[in-house]
């Protein structure tokens, strides 16, 4: 039998509490399109080995990331993950660990959160950096909602190149807040025109760099045009690790920096969970989401961790607070600032120029290659080729001869005739029979 905790009677008391006639009416606000009218057609029940089998024939049919050729990105990539990294996350002190509301007893916790804010900061060129969000699309629209808060404005300018996760996520949010959001047209050249797009009405202009394209993006003379109309410039990353070679967009004179942190310390796993890095210039800590861990010192002059500056919703007024997201990527983080301290500064730029060398590799391979083009003019370990034919169903082709080629820009995108569009990347994960694995599989695709 199944339990059920709630009886008829429960339900009618807690019906006529809020008074409402029929469960039915608690989602009248949902389209009548998203709601399910008849039982699904779903097969009986299976026994705990049944399902195993069936999910275990599931999985045969995928070709994981480590058993070929991997050319995938699109804002998750694939990266060596030193063994000791997931060693020390899986110690139960850290493992078991979560939110710090208790800073006598979290030190610990507290301290590598303080640490991991440090190297942020460092990384994009920023004064200040909170202790982890989400991901990097929830640290986009949450930069979106402070430039608003700070600006006392709530129109936003995303640019052509940020990527569509990313523009999705911030028109959500935003729609349900009834703020405006202008969305620019797909910039595969880095050629779109922002500045004409910047008046005295917009609070933020929403900048990738290296964009979904894959093309690097100097900011500074944005950055200048959205100061002097009073906005304020949101540069967004989504390979970390473009960090230790590119000019951060602090540098470049952004307000706001957010991006994803996944390439550092944490593997693809289906796509999560990641990390969102989010860093901004200390006059605007106060409008900063999420949790901030300071340093100070205990009544005995000790050095001592505490979360503060936290104006978040489980601590005042829910209209008061500049974040409704309840936790951090803890564990993650942790596993971010672990591979980080491995690496090091000179460990860091390492890693970046052997992940260009390699994309460059790749590029000039591939340029060779007859009814392919490539169309950035530079790009960091990421870039976009035009090929004759549907890009999807060449990546299909080239699955099947067992190379994972890359990420359909249609896939994405999709209706907007960018069909013969392929995102290629190429990390230090890589070997030189890995690329021309590469171009077999797309010479014989094509």
């Amino acid at each position: 039998m199944r339990y059920h905790p709630l009886t008829d009677a429960d339900r009618s008391e807690m019906l006529a509490k809020i008074g409402a006639a029929r469960v039915k009416e608690l989602f009248a606000d949902m389209p009548a399109e998203a709601l399910l009218h008849d039982a699904l057609d779903l097969p009986r029940g299976k026994s705990e080995l049944e399902v195993e089998r069936v999910m275990s024939a599931f999985a045969a049919r995928n070709i994981a990331a480590s058993r070929a050729p991997f050319f995938v990105g699109a804002g998750a990539y694939r990266h060596h993950v030193p063994a000791s990294v997931d060693h020390l996350i899986q110690r139960s002190e850290f493992l078991t660990s979560y939110t710090p509301y208790q800073p006598e007893i979290s030190q610990g916790t507290l301290q590598y959160l303080f640490e991991f804010q440090t190297q942020v900061a460092l990384l994009t060129g920023m004064e200040v950096a909170n202790a982890s969000m989400y991901d990097g699309s929830t640290a986009c629209a949450e930069a979106v909602l402070m430039a608003h808060r700070l600006t006392k404005r709530r129109k936003a300018i995303l640019s052509g190149g940020l990527h569509p996760h990313y523009a999705d996520v911030v028109r959500t949010v935003s729609k349900l807040a009834d703020d405006d959001v202008v969305s620019l047209a797909p910039d595969v050249y880095a050629q779109e025109n922002l500045l004409d797009a910047i008046d005295a009405g917009v609070s933020c202009v929403v900048v990738q760099s290296p964009d979904f394209f894959g093309n690097p993006r100097d900011l500074r003379a944005l950055a200048q045009a959205c100061h002097r109309c009073g906005a304020l410039l949101i540069g967004v990353f989504t390979e970390a690790v473009s960090l230790g070679l590119l000019t951060p967009p602090g540098a470049f004179g952004a307000d706001i920096v957010v991006g994803e942190g996944q390439s550092i310390g944490n593997a693809l796993a289906f796509g999560g969970p990641y990390v969102g890095l989010f860093a901004t210039r200390e006059e605007f800590l106060r409008q900063m989401p999420g949790r901030v861990s300071g340093e100070t010192v205990d009544a005995d002059g000790r050095r001592a961790y505490v979360l503060t500056l936290s104006a978040r919703e489980q601590h005042i007024r829910r209209d008061k607070a500049t974040s409704n997201i309840c936790t951090n990527s803890g564990l993650c983080a942790l596993a971010f600032t672990i591979h980080l301290s491995l690496l090091g500064e000179t460990g860091l730029r390492r890693l970046a120029r052997v992940n260009h060398a390699s994309a460059v590799l790749l590029a000039e391979a591939l340029a060779r290659v007859a009814n392919v083009e490539m169309l950035n003019d530079a790009f960091f370990n990421e870039f976009t080729l035009r090929v004759t034919g549907d890009a999807a169903e060449i990546v299909e082709k080239m699955a099947a001869r067992g190379v994972l080629a890359g990420v359909p820009v249609s896939r994405l995108l999709p209706r907007l005739g960018l069909d013969d569009l392929l995102l290629v990347a190429s990390t230090e994960t890589n070997t030189a029979e890995d690329r021309a694995a590469f171009v077999a599989a797309l010479e014989g695709a094509l």
